[in-house]
């Protein structure tokens, strides 16, 4: 049933070896299986989300069972998939990840001071053994902001506080710049989206006048090359 979106995803693994992906692609298809007939709110079919949060661990470079990991980060928590199934198929690595991972999502992320915040943050860190769970939970967190416009207008703006509080730190304390980056975007988006166009149209505006700018040397640089013979 969702054969075309398991293969459109497998192609992002290429440069994996072949046993990799292999491996990757058994997860994708279990991890369909198990959240078939699963909707998320946009209506769409609920393995969307988790090859998502693959592809933006591919694209972070992860090694394949972090990516397997992702693929099924929530077939424990909303399906009847155990721990030791997942073990049995993909190895005890993985199943302590989806396990850990399963952990940190229960943890409440709520906060209201940048004490509280820290606190959280810290408990993060303590709950997951392994920091590759940590990278799965900025994947998760990344796509579902991404995707924040189909929610109710509270449970959104909750949700964006939460990440510009919890998770963006987290992708810069983990040096993922451009993690933080998007975060950051997307939660102003929807608490603040007056500033958010405003800071939008701006870097549009100085991005004309650069561009401008470039062009003008570069056709400087051409003159000077052709008066001097270059």
């Amino acid at each position: 049933m969702y054969e075309q979106l398991i293969e459109r995803f497998i192609q992002k693994a290429f440069k994996y070896p072949k046993a990799d992906q292999e491996k990757i692609l058994a997860a994708a298809t279990f991890s369909a299986s198990k959240h078939n007939n699963q909707k998320r709110a946009s209506g769409e079919p609920y393995i969307i989300h988790p090859l998502a949060v693959g592809e933006i661990l591919i694209q972070l470079k992860m090694d394949a069972d972090t990516i397997v990991s992702g693929l099924l980060h929530d077939t424990i928590e909303d399906t009847d998939t155990t721990s030791e199934e997942i073990a049995e198929l993909f190895g005890q690595s993985v199943a302590d990840m989806v396990e850990s991972e399963t952990k940190i999502s229960n943890l409440k992320a709520m906060s209201r001071s940048a004490q509280e915040a820290e606190t959280i943050r810290k408990m993060f860190f303590a709950m997951s053994k392994d920091i590759r769970v940590i990278i799965i939970k900025l994947a998760d967190k990344l796509h579902n902001m991404r995707t924040l416009q189909h929610l109710d207008p509270d449970r959104a703006k909750e949700i964006a506080g939460e990440t510009l509080d919890i998770f963006a730190p987290l992708a810069d304390r983990l040096g993922i710049s451009w993690l933080k980056d998007e975060l950051e975007d997307l939660s102003l988006k929807i608490l603040k989206p007056d500033t958010f166009q405003y800071i939008q149209d701006y870097l549009l505006s100085k991005k004309g006048e650069q561009t401008a700018y470039l062009n003008r040397i570069e056709k400087s640089i051409y003159r000077a090359c052709g008066d001097a013979n270059l």
